[in-house]
């Protein structure tokens, strides 16, 4: 075998590992399926969007975390927006104005990351060229992509009166978003239909030839400066040059024996820790799986690690988050006292219901033992296309606090907390499971779950990915459709509110590798279209 590579999507999938059997290593293949994802999932990644990847080469002796994340424009103020804000959605992922301008348009850019972080991660760690690692993308869109029907549902998502744009409005806001994803008579187009962007392909070739400069000092790098001058936008040519990924070490913890590595702050490793030390307090595996003592241990343990990362998490460069303290065995025992003693942890939070933001995700494990977990996304569709360039801009910037003084406040130049928590999982020195998940804050809770459901309850990582989560970000136990009414009415008499899901498959999606025997095996969360594939 000469590798493993789990994804989203099947056509991403099909690019690492063509990848692999040309004899690319892990890095190779995973910036391939990059590429691909922001050509066959536009809405949920791409070359306007942002992300951090975790690397791990045993071998070679590397162990890297590469971030890049989108950057507020070095313009912002920390009190440009206050007197707009209004509200908070109640999964805590985006803080709603009265004008909507974080959410749609030119001013909820932020500058780009993802064509520096892939470029700069294929060219440390890859072995091979970015003209051949972007090949398969650009071949899949010259022939035009196929409508899934994740893609779809994404695009009809109906956020009724929560606050938010809906993302058809999103594609129809510029005049490529009209003519790529809608059919002649102004209706969005369906599953089967086909996408044919050719400004999106002639931007990957003109990537492929110059690398990240021409993105970021080029030619490309122009071309958006001057749109976004033109209308109001942030982003000058200043941001794109000064833009630099960061490489960080990872966060370490520990859940039943096993060393987890998972990516710091602003990302969402050190909630996930932090989450899995407190379960950790918990004989989960004498529980059954999913029952009302099991779902109330976990939904109290995310509830407290929702209290600490609202209080906490920030971009570390301007807030001080004390990862010792949130992560020390002591913190994790004095919560786990109080879920005993079946106290309820309160997390005020506002009570518009609403679909999760989304994201997307690719893990690769290669012949030499080499793993790599990437996260990437647009955090939400911004909607702005610059003419002639084919690709949309990520909506970062609806994921800063409007409100000053904040861990997750506006300042310029600063990267939004991410519940981004690609993570790789050791049995000693050697990888054991590697894992990724989209979906906004959902990310923690649903690796939480998968994490747990291997080895606590023995699952595959098939098993464990598909099987039904809960999330508790606010008071309510928020549930997918195949857990129980009997086991949801006895939280209910217990004194929670209880919210079910229309979803069978809710909550985050992770997707996983996991080492059984000897042998790589993976699972990708059915809500998606996704799929593992063996090379």
């Amino acid at each position: 075998m000469r590798g493993i590579v789990v994804a989203a999507q099947p056509e991403a999938a099909e690019a690492g590992v063509e990848i692999l059997r040309q004899g690319g290593n892990a890095v190779d293949a995973a910036i391939a399926c990059a590429f691909s994802q922001g050509v066959v999932d536009p809405q949920m990644c791409g070359i306007g969007g942002f992300g951090a990847m975790q690397i791990c080469m045993p071998k070679q002796g590397v162990h890297s975390v590469l971030e890049f994340f989108a950057r507020a424009p070095l313009s912002a103020t920390p009190e440009m927006w206050a007197d707009k804000f209004i509200g908070q959605s109640r999964d805590g992922f985006v803080f709603l104005l009265n004008d909507q301008s974080n959410d749609i348009g030119y001013g909820s850019v932020g500058t780009p990351g993802n064509v520096a972080g892939y470029t700069e991660a294929l060219s440390r760690f890859g072995t091979m060229p970015l003209r051949d690692v972007m090949a398969p993308a650009i071949a899949q869109s010259r022939r035009g992509v196929m409508v899934r029907p994740y893609v779809h549902y994404y695009w009809a998502l109906d956020h009724g009166n929560d606050g938010q744009v809906n993302v058809e409005d999103k594609l129809r806001f510029s005049e490529t978003g009209r003519q790529v994803y809608f059919r002649p008579d102004g209706r969005l187009k369906r599953p089967g239909d086909m996408l044919r962007n050719p400004e999106m392909t002639r931007t990957l070739e003109r990537i492929a030839e110059g690398g990240a400069d021409v993105f970021y000092r080029g030619d490309i790098a122009r071309e958006i400066a001057a749109d976004m001058a033109a209308r109001g936008g942030g982003i000058t040519l200043e941001d794109l040059a000064a833009y630099r990924v960061r490489e960080k070490s990872p966060c370490w913890g520990a859940y039943r024996g096993l060393r987890v590595a998972s990516n710091p702050p602003p990302a969402g490793g050190g909630s996930l820790i932090e989450l899995l030390h407190i379960l950790a307090q918990f004989d989960l595996g004498a529980l059954e799986h999913n029952s009302v003592e099991h779902l109330r241990i976990l939904a109290e343990a995310m509830k407290w690690m929702t209290i600490d990362k609202d209080a906490h998490m920030g971009d570390p460069d301007f807030v001080d988050v004390p990862m010792e303290r949130l992560l020390s065995d002591a913190h994790a025992r004095a919560l786990a006292a109080r879920i005993r003693a079946g106290e309820k942890a309160a997390v005020p939070r506002a009570e518009e219901p609403r679909d999760p933001p989304d994201t997307t995700v690719v893990c690769v494990v290669d012949a030499a033992g080499n793993a790599v977990s990437m996260t990437h996304t647009l955090g939400i569709p911004s909607g702005v296309i610059t003419p002639g360039l084919g690709f949309m801009y990520n909506g970062c910037m609806s994921g800063f606090d409007p409100r000053p003084g904040r861990a997750a406040s506006i300042a310029p130049g600063k990267s939004r907390a991410s519940a981004m928590a690609p993570t790789i999982l050791f049995e000693g020195e050697q990888p054991c499971m590697v894992l990724a998940a989209p979906g906004g804050t959902y990310i923690v809770p649903a690796l939480a779950q998968a994490i747990s459901n291997v080895v606590d309850f023995g699952m595959s990582m098939a098993e464990a990915v598909a099987a039904p989560r809960i999330v508790a970000l606010s008071d309510t136990i928020d549930v997918a459709n195949r857990i129980p009414h009997g086991v949801t009415d006895a939280l209910a008499a217990l004194g929670y509110p209880v919210a079910r899901s229309y979803q069978s498959y809710a909550f985050g999606a992770p997707h996983g590798l996991a080492l059984r025997d000897g042998a790589w095996q993976g699972g990708a969360d059915p809500q998606r279209d996704g799929m593992a594939l063996r090379a």
